[in-house]
């Protein structure tokens, strides 16, 4: 049952569309299917949209933020929103010792496909050069910079770490 979940939503960065626009004609599917499970996945991805702020200057001078408008909104705030979610669930499943959540099948379903560690040093050894930098951490703002939220900043981190 899972696996057909997993194909019926999700995204990816080579779909035309819009990851606000892919969460909210999901959520209208997993609505008319009677999808419990999948239709509080969006849910809670979309409850967390108000955390999305941009900063304004009030007539006052005073400064504050407004929550962003739906077409404000991007791929990458929504994808940082679900990574969120996704690591939470994490630990809760492992504090519980258990190994599967249909809710984080579903979150994992719209995040992007993560760099692998071959990935990652492949990229390295063709990009960086250490000679650059007076400590090999220092490349990690370059490396981040790169993969974006593809790429888990504990592993570039330990990479680096491990360098010789």
């Amino acid at each position: 049952m899972s696996e057909t979940k997993a194909e019926k939503y999700g995204w990816n960065q080579d779909m035309p569309t819009a990851l606000i626009d892919k969460l909210k004609a999901d959520l209208k599917h997993s609505m008319l299917n009677k999808d419990i499970q999948a239709r509080s996945t969006i849910r809670q991805i979309m409850a967390e949209f108000p955390r999305l702020t941009v900063p304004i200057t009030l007539k006052s001078g005073k400064k504050t933020t407004r929550p962003k408008k739906s077409e404000e909104i991007s791929n990458d705030d929504i994808i940082g929103i679900m990574q969120g979610l996704a690591k939470s669930e994490r630990i809760v499943l492992e504090a519980k010792k258990e190994e599967f959540s249909e809710y984080l099948n579903i979150l994992e379903s719209y995040l992007p496909k993560m760099a692998t560690r071959e990935d990652i040093i492949a990229w390295i050894k063709e990009h960086i050069d250490f000679s650059e930098y007076k400590n090999k951490m220092q490349a990690m703002g370059a490396i981040m910079k790169h993969f974006g939220k593809q790429a888990d900043g504990k592993v570039v981190n330990t990479i680096l770490q491990q360098w010789e």
